[in-house]
């Protein structure tokens, strides 16, 4: 019966080790998210500010 014990407790401690390390990376990732979501909509809003500005007209290629 000892010997069960033990290895619930050597399972448990693995397991809590484990949790421990996906929650590290899950909030690394949340992070990244975070980061990654902020550059888009910088991104964006420069794209959107390059498409308000207009761009002058040019003639065909010299080739034609």
């Amino acid at each position: 019966m000892e010997e069960r014990i033990v290895e619930l407790e050597i399972r448990y401690t693995h397991q809590q080790r484990m949790l421990e390390e996906l929650s590290e990376v899950v909030v690394a990732q949340g992070r990244t998210i975070e980061r990654l979501t902020e550059e888009v909509t910088t991104l964006r809003a420069r794209g959107a500010a390059g498409v308000a500005e207009e761009a002058p007209e040019e003639g065909p290629p010299p080739h034609y």
